[in-house]
């Protein structure tokens, strides 16, 4: 049987679905492990560090306020190396991590960088993770590149390009593109407010309930 390139946006035949082989993609922060400027936010007591994604959906708009912020306190690409080196995968979050590597490949998709994103992915056992990178120059982040514009919503369209299923988990704003982009998309652990401006992606809470969801879609 020859498969044919599934186009964006279009329903696979059962046929077609059961032929493809799969893939899922997780956001990181809020998903598997704490969110990191909510740390550092705790650690120095600057609360304005508390504003994520769950609540700005411009991330360089957010990102330029972060940085703002950091100049003007004076901390230090170290300080927040040292508070993510006090993080681990929240409770549950590596053995879901596991055991959905066991059923299909798992891409990190995160807003995250790669200073942020290398000591974590050594305790979820090495996934895959696609990110961001920081320009820190004396030991201050004066500056960040993307890996490319959208790159969420990239990545899910080209898997999908690839012949890939492709399913996916978020939590913020930045992750809606691509829940839209992927052939089942899902909340988890999401804000209220998220929620109620999209309720087509079904929202849980649990890991038990997302593997559940998440696996039943590679079916």
């Amino acid at each position: 049987m020859t498969l044919r390139a599934q186009p964006m946006g279009e329903t696979p035949s059962p046929m077609d679905r059961a032929a493809l082989q799969t893939v899922v993609t997780l956001d990181l922060e809020g998903v598997l492990v704490p969110e990191i400027w909510i740390a550092v936010a705790e650690r120095t007591g600057i609360d304005a560090l508390r504003r994520t994604t769950r609540d700005e959906p411009d991330y360089d708009a957010l990102m330029r306020y972060r940085i703002d912020l950091l100049q003007r306190h004076g901390l230090t690409m170290s300080l927040i190396a040292d508070v993510i080196g006090g993080l681990g995968p929240m409770p549950g979050a590596r053995e879901f991590l596991d055991a959905l590597r066991a059923r299909t490949q798992v891409i990190i998709l995160s807003d995250t960088f790669e200073q942020f994103g290398r000591p974590l992915m050594a305790q979820l056992g090495w996934p895959t993770l696609l990110c961001h990178r920081l320009v820190v120059e004396d030991d201050r982040i004066v500056d960040y590149r993307l890996r490319l514009p959208d790159q969420k919503r990239r990545a899910v369209e080209a898997l999908r390009g690839l012949n890939f299923r492709v399913v996916s988990a978020g939590d913020s704003y930045n992750d809606t593109a691509m829940l839209a982009a992927a052939d089942a998309g899902f909340l988890f652990r999401a804000p209220p407010n998220v929620i109620a401006e999209f309720p087509q992606f079904p929202a849980m809470d649990s890991f038990d309930e997302l593997f559940a969801r998440l696996t039943g879609e590679l079916a």
